[in-house]
């Protein structure tokens, strides 16, 4: 079994990262950090660079956990994929970072977390970027 964090180069993506290695350690668990980016696309803001990557990695193995890093592409809708990927690693935890969005942008956008938080088949940690967990 492996915690899964979902990873994003934003403060709630750091904040998330964060909870996740810590819950890794806790549980004596390896650590799976997913940077997913939607296939065919030329520029994606939630892709992190290489060297970002490589800091995850890093910040993981000076807390004493095994992480690696993933980057499978979705098609169609990032939730559907990313709970894919957490039923595919057998992971015990989910991890995921959460931004304040307006209603209508709830609505117009949709959310990703939401439908992770309510579709996940195992159980989802959602952390704030203030290291506040809901």
């Amino acid at each position: 079994m492996s915690i899964i964090v979902g990873f994003v180069p934003t403060p709630a993506g750091e904040a998330a990262l964060a909870a996740g290695i810590a819950e890794a350690r806790l549980r004596n668990q390896d650590l799976v950090i997913v940077n997913s980016a939607r296939e065919g696309a030329l520029v994606d803001k939630s892709v992190a660079p290489d060297d970002v990557l490589a800091k995850a990695s890093r910040q993981a193995a000076d807390a004493g956990v095994t992480a690696r890093v993933i980057q499978p592409p979705y098609q169609h809708d990032l939730a559907d994929e990313f709970l894919d990927v957490a039923r595919e690693e057998n992971a015990s935890l989910i991890v995921i970072g959460l931004r304040h969005r307006t209603q209508v942008g709830k609505f117009i956008l949709g959310s990703h977390a939401q439908r992770i938080l309510m579709q996940a088949d195992r159980p989802v940690l959602a952390v704030k970027a203030d290291g506040g967990q809901f």
